[in-house]
C-alpha cells in the first residue's frame, strides 16, 4: 500500500505512557520521574552537587549517567524495535488520513456529516471510555468517547501467530473499526445495544454483535473501493493481505485453533467465509447500501 501521503493529527500517543518504548535512546518521561527524589536528595548536600555534575560530564560525554543508580535504558535492539513501531505508528496514522477523506466525500451523500474519530495507540493497557484497555482486547472502537484503540502490537500477533502479514491487513484493521464508527453516526450501534438487552438469550446477542461486525467488515470495504479511486493505494497482494487477515480472525478459524471445534452459537465476528464475503461485497460496490447485514 503506497504510504506517501499525509498523516491524521487525530491521534493519541500513549506508547510510552501504557508501557512502550520511546523512539530515542534517552531519558524517558517515566525515568525522570522516578528519579526526582534521589535528585531532590541529593541536591540538598555538597556531595549530592558533585554527583549531579559528574552525571552531566558523563552524559555530555556520551556515557549513560543512570547506570550508576542501577537503572537500565533501552538496549540497541530495543531502540531498533521502536524505529520500527515508529514506522508502524506513522503509516496508521496515514490510514486514518486517508478514512477522513473518503468518508468526509461520502458520508453526505448519504445524508450524514463525517465527525472525524481519534486514534489512540497505546502498549500493553490504557484507559477508555468504555473501560480498561489492554492488548489482549485486540484493537476496538468506543462509542462513549469516539475513539478507537490500537496497541500496535496486535500486528505482531497478526503476523506472527495468525499468518497475517502485511500493511494492507494493517489497513484493514482500522478501516474496520472506522467501520464502527460510521455505524455510530448512523445510530446503529446504540439501537442494536438496545436490542441485545432485549435479547432473552446469548445466542441471539451474538447473532446481533455478528452482523454489527460483517456491517464493519463491508464499510472497510466501501472504504477500500473508494480510497483506491481516490489515492491509487492499491498494490499488488493488497487485498489478498487483508482478505487474508478477515479470514485468519474469523470465529470459526479462532474456535478451531483454541478448541479444536468449531461452536457457531459462539460467534461474536462472524465466520473466515463470511468476513471475506462482506469485505468484497464493500470493495467492489463502494455503496454504504450494499452493506445491509442489520
Amino acid at each position: 500500500m503506497r504510504k506517501d501521503r499525509r498523516e491524521s493529527n487525530n491521534v493519541e500517543d500513549r506508547r510510552e505512557e501504557s508501557g512502550g518504548q520511546s523512539s530515542g535512546g534517552g531519558v524517558s518521561m517515566g525515568q525522570m520521574m522516578m528519579l526526582a527524589p534521589f535528585v531532590k536528595k541529593l541536591l540538598g548536600t555538597k556531595f549530592g552537587w558533585a554527583v549531579i555534575g559528574l552525571g552531566a560530564v558523563a552524559y555530555m560525554n556520551g556515557y549513560n549517567p543512570l547506570a550508576l543508580l542501577g537503572i537500565q535504558t533501552p538496549t540497541q535492539n530495543q531502540r531498533v524495535s521502536s524505529v520500527n513501531d515508529d514506522k508502524e505508528a506513522n503509516f496508521m496514522k496515514t490510514v486514518l488520513a486517508d478514512t477522513e477523506d473518503v468518508w468526509r466525500e461520502i458520508l453526505p451523500k448519504y445524508g450524514m456529516k463525517y465527525k472525524e474519530p481519534t486514534m489512540v495507540l497505546y502498549r500493553g493497557s490504557t484507559h477508555s471510555g468504555c473501560g480498561h484497555a489492554s492488548a489482549q482486547m485486540g484493537p476496538f472502537y468506543c462509542p462513549a468517547d469516539q475513539k478507537v484503540y490500537l496497541d500496535l502490537s496486535f500486528f505482531d500477533e497478526l503476523a506472527n501467530n495468525h499468518n497475517a502479514p502485511g500493511d494492507f491487513a494493517q489497513a484493514y484493521v482500522l478501516a474496520h473499526e472506522i467501520g464502527h464508527h460510521i455505524q455510530n453516526i448512523q445510530g446503529t450501534l446504540s439501537k442494536v445495544q438496545k436490542y441485545k438487552q432485549q435479547a432473552k438469550s446469548e445466542k441471539k446477542s451474538n447473532a446481533l454483535q455478528v452482523r454489527v461486525e460483517l456491517q464493519a467488515d463491508c464499510y472497510s470495504g466501501v472504504w477500500a473501493h473508494h480510497a483506491q479511486k481516490r489515492f491509487n493505494i492499491l498494490e499488488e497482494g493488497d487485498i489478498e493481505e487483508a482478505l487474508q487477515a478477515a479470514s485468519s480472525i474469523g470465529d470459526d478459524v479462532l474456535q478451531r485453533k483454541a478448541t479444536g471445534h468449531v461452536r457457531p452459537d459462539g460467534f461474536t465476528h462472524g465466520s473466515a467465509a463470511q468476513r471475506q464475503e462482506w469485505f468484497t461485497k464493500g470493495l467492489k460496490t463502494g455503496d454504504l447500501k450494499a452493506c445491509n447485514t442489520i
